[in-house]
C-alpha cells in the first residue's frame, strides 16, 4: 500500500506522440536477451522508442505483448516501467542476469525473486507501507512453466539489488549470504516497488550468470550452461503472457 506522499509534478501520461501497449510486457535487460525474444515472434513491428530502450510490440494469434530494452540498472528500468504502466501495461516479466550469493546457485541456474534487498537509490523515492514483492500469481506460473524442462535448476527467493557492481564487496556479499539471498542484480528491488506503487502484477527472471558465493569473482558469461539456459528461456516464456 503507498503511503501518503507529497505529489510528484511530473508524471507519466500518454502523450499524442505515443502508442498504446498491450496489457502484458516483457521487459528485457540485455540487448542479447532483447534480440533472442524478438526472434520468437514472427509478427512484430517497431513501437517507439523510450529513453535508451525500444519497445517491439508483437503478436501471436490474437495475442499481442510488448517487448522492451535494454535497460541497465534501477534508474534506467524505473523510467522505462513508468511509462509503459502509462501507455497501458498491467502485467509484466523482467528478463535478465544476477550473480549467485550461495554456493547451491550454479552459473545456468535460474533465480525467481520473490523480494529484493534495496541498495540502488531509486526505491526510497517510492514509499511503501511493507516492501514490493513479485506477483505470487505471475510467480507461480513462471515456476510452473520452467519446471517443464528438466535441465532448468530454479532458485526461488531474495536478491540484492545494487547501483555498484564494482562494490559488491566480501562484507556486502557476507551480509546478504547471511540474510539469504539467493543473487545479485541492479534492477530488481526498483521494480517490484515500482510495480507495489502502481498496482501492476510484475515478476522477474534472472539467468545465474557469474559468482561471487566463495568471496571471489567467477565469471560465467562464457559457460555453455548459461548460454543454453539463456537461449531457451525466451522460448518458454513466450506463452506465459
Amino acid at each position: 500500500m503507498e503511503k501518503s506522499i507529497s505529489k510528484a509534478l511530473i508524471e507519466p501520461t500518454l502523450s499524442s506522440k505515443d502508442i498504446s501497449l498491450p496489457a502484458h510486457a516483457f521487459l528485457v535487460f540485455t540487448p542479447q536477451d532483447l534480440a533472442l525474444m524478438k526472434a520468437q515472434w514472427p509478427h512484430r513491428y517497431q513501437g517507439q522508442r523510450l529513453f535508451l530502450s525500444e519497445v517491439v510490440v508483437v503478436a501471436d494469434h490474437e495475442v499481442s505483448v510488448a517487448l522492451v530494452g535494454p535497460m541497465i540498472g534501477a534508474p534506467q528500468a524505473v523510467l522505462v516501467l513508468e511509462k509503459i504502466i502509462a501507455l497501458g501495461v498491467r502485467r509484466g516479466v523482467a528478463l535478465g542476469w544476477c550473480g549467485s550469493l550461495q554456493p547451491h546457485v550454479a552459473v545456468g541456474d535460474v533465480v525467481l525473486p520473490v523480494s529484493a534487498y534495496s541498495e540502488e537509490g531509486t526505491s526510497p523515492h517510492y514509499p511503501l507501507d511493507t516492501p514490493g514483492t513479485a506477483s505470487s500469481k505471475l510467480l507461480q506460473q513462471i515456476e510452473a512453466t520452467l519446471r517443464t524442462d528438466e535441465e532448468f535448476a530454479v532458485h526461488k527467493g531474495s536478491v540484492w539489488s545494487t547501483d555498484a557492481p564494482y562494490r559488491e564487496t566480501e562484507d556486502k556479499v557476507r551480509l546478504y549470504q547471511e540474510k539469504g539471498a539467493l543473487g545479485v542484480d541492479m534492477e530488481m528491488s526498483a521494480l517490484l516497488t515500482v510495480a507495489a506503487f502502481r498496482g501492476i502484477e510484475l515478476a522477474g527472471v534472472l539467468v545465474v550468470s557469474d559468482d561471487l558465493s566463495q568471496l571471489r569473482w567467477r565469471d560465467g558469461f562464457r559457460d555453455p550452461r548459461f548460454q543454453r539456459t539463456r537461449k531457451r528461456l525466451p522460448e518458454l516464456l513466450r506463452h506465459l503472457l
